[in-house]
């Protein structure tokens, strides 16, 4: 194929952590990742942009990256829309004398659930956004509970569909358009990642026989729940990495950025599984006038320790609100940033039962020579490519760059620098911890009383999720005025 028929999908992952940008070529059925890279992320809360101006630095330097190396010029990108706040809604849509002998097409589906998208009544439209609408069943009259793949291409003149409709913020949508409109792009397409990333990550026996994705993030932590194929269930909470990040600055304290890298050198759950790694002592040095501190792996792993614990009980109670959890046949799968916390499976599957695995983005494209695609921080953007692909949301770039075309980037020297005096010192002790193999455990048996726990724990926890989110709202309103 010629070179002026290649096309290409660009997809960017706004996150609280990291932001990532992702380049696919497209040459007919052949599909090659040949750019990724990932940078520390600014402005973006819970994978919302709220401070523009902020957001705007790091992903001027990503697009200019990505074009320089290529040589390309990025028009539009598809992106993902944040995964907090989002509620859950149902509504129906239904088709009559459709004539007796009309097949069913999906075309015909798209539709009903375009309709059930449009007449579902939003509480104040002014401010809420439909993300998107998942089918749960269909009927043609005759026959009930119906998956798509079974009523296309059946003969009714009757067509009647139910779905699952996940509802977000308008502003967030407006701040993300506004913010690739300042960096000189603007969006293909705008995806509810829930979807998308679930099936960049799940194998198709999984999503058949039952299974729970956890999406373990920077700034948020979400639940997709799949089952008979379906997407059945998502929530999400405002609790993530970063609270760990916090948790360690706290309680050593120390900086932020000195908080994070300790976090991924030396953090791990379970403190008495570490074995002789649990010993080591960090010598953290001190700057100015501060004096030099120290701190043990084993106390650094209770801190992680305690905030996972709280997440995940709030992701077990959403589990169990699903009405599905005995269903989960394929257990858990656990993605994102956080999910490279060592011990995090084993920790998942001492607290709920369920088998647990780490979800990596599934082998579905060429991509030799590409650091970090096949990490777990890599899962969304490769969900956005897929996504875009199938609806051949392409020709997102022209070529080489227009010279003339200004483009107004920060300087990466306007990037603000934490003080460098601080460092860690290397471990007392040399000896590694051997990885410890997650055991399989039995299937989740009924345990009324772990639920009514959940249950309890989730009621204290869920009091400080909404004073945290009251708090953040007042935030951001008083930052947009």
């Amino acid at each position: 194929m010629s070179e002026h028929t290649e096309k290409h999908i660009v997809a960017i992952d706004l996150g609280t952590s990291k932001m990532a940008l992702i380049v696919a070529k497209v040459n007919g059925s052949n599909v090659e990742i040949v750019y990724y890279k990932e940078t520390q992320s600014a402005g973006i809360n819970y994978s919302s942009v709220w401070n523009i101006s902020q957001a705007k630095e790091p992903l001027c330097r990503l697009i200019r990256d990505a074009e320089e190396s290529l040589n390309i010029k990025i028009n539009q990108v598809v992106i993902g829309m944040p995964k907090y706040p989002i509620r859950q809604e149902s509504n129906s849509g239904k088709v009559m004398d459709r004539g007796e002998d009309t097949e069913i097409t999906a075309e015909d589906v798209d539709n009903l659930k375009r309709f059930a998208e449009e007449t579902y009544p939003l509480e104040d439209p002014q401010k809420e956004a439909i993300y998107g609408a998942v089918a749960q069943s269909f009927s043609d009259g005759e026959y009930f509970q119906l998956i798509e793949s079974d009523i296309v291409g059946m003969i009714s003149d009757v067509l009647e569909g139910h779905f699952k409709i996940f509802i977000g913020r308008k502003k967030d949508l407006k701040n993300a358009d506004t913010l690739l409109t300042k960096t000189g792009i603007s969006a293909r397409k705008k995806y509810f990642t829930a979807e998308t990333t679930a099936k960049a990550i799940l194998t198709e026996t999984e999503m058949e026989n039952g299974v729970a994705l956890v999406d373990f993030g920077g700034g948020c932590t979400s639940v997709t729940v799949y089952h008979d194929k379906i997407m059945r269930h998502y929530a999400s909470i405002p609790f993530g990495g970063r609270n760990i990040t916090h948790d360690i600055k706290a309680e050593v304290e120390i900086t932020e950025r000195l908080a994070e890298n300790i976090k991924l050198a030396f953090g791990a759950c379970m403190p008495d599984k570490l074995q002789s790694l649990s010993e080591k002592v960090l010598h953290i040095k001190g700057s100015g006038a501060e004096q030099d501190k120290q701190v043990t792996v084993k106390y650094l792993s209770e801190v992680i320790t305690a905030r996972v614990e709280e997440i995940l009980h709030a992701i077990l109670y959403e589990i169990n609100e699903s009405g599905l959890a005995e269903h989960l046949r394929s257990g858990i799968v656990v993605t994102g940033g956080c999910a490279q916390i060592p011990n995090l499976g084993l920790l998942i599957s001492d607290m709920s039962g369920y088998k647990v695995r780490t979800g990596y983005p599934l082998q579905e494209f060429s991509s030799q020579g590409i650091d970090g695609i096949n990490d777990t921080t890599a899962t969304t953007a490769i969900g956005l490519i897929k996504a875009a692909l199938e609806e051949d949301a392409m020709n997102c770039v022209t070529g080489v760059p227009d010279i003339h075309t200004e483009v107004e980037y920060v300087p990466e020297t306007a990037t603000a620098q934490e003080p460098e005096e601080e460092s860690v010192a290397e471990p007392m002790h040399e000896t590694e911890a051997e990885p410890q193999p997650e055991p399989v455990p039995a299937e989740p048996k009924e345990d009324s009383a772990f639920i009514k726990r959940i249950k309890i724990l989730w009621g204290k926890a869920q009091s400080k999720i909404e004073d945290f989110t009251d708090k953040a709202d007042d935030m951001i309103d008083d930052i947009s005025r």
